[in-house]
């Protein structure tokens, strides 16, 4: 499931993959957040925790996360990937570079620090 993280600045979506990742949650959660940002006019700025309670993704999550990233390309300003997971930092290396905008890793314990550069200009 992916959870909303509220405390994040106002400018920034923050939200956290718990357990598995199913495309319904792209649905309930991350779409309609994405989109009121966007009718706003800003750029995105997103914070993603993958942390030690995320398990993976399904088959059909793994699509929609793809699906969205390129749907609205060049509106990404800004996206923090929080995790420890080795995994997941190798594979964000190897795929960031498709991004429009900036990408940046961080570590669980560096949180704020992720939610303070997607805020920043």
């Amino acid at each position: 499931m992916i959870e909303i993280i509220d405390a994040a600045p106002d400018n920034v979506l923050a939200f956290k993959a718990v357990g598995e990742v199913e495309a319904a949650d792209y649905d309930a959660v991350l779409k309609p957040a994405l989109d009121r940002m966007l009718q706003s006019g800003e750029k995105v700025r997103c914070v993603y925790v993958l942390g030690p309670e995320f398990k993976g993704y399904s088959a059909g999550a793994a699509w929609e996360d793809a699906e969205l990233g390129m749907a609205h390309v060049t509106k990404w300003h800004r996206c923090a990937v929080v995790t420890d997971a080795d995994w997941l930092r190798h594979l964000v290396k190897g795929f960031g570079w498709l991004m429009v905008g900036h990408m940046k890793l961080f570590a669980v314990a560096e949180l704020q620090q992720a939610m303070e550069w997607a805020a920043a200009d």
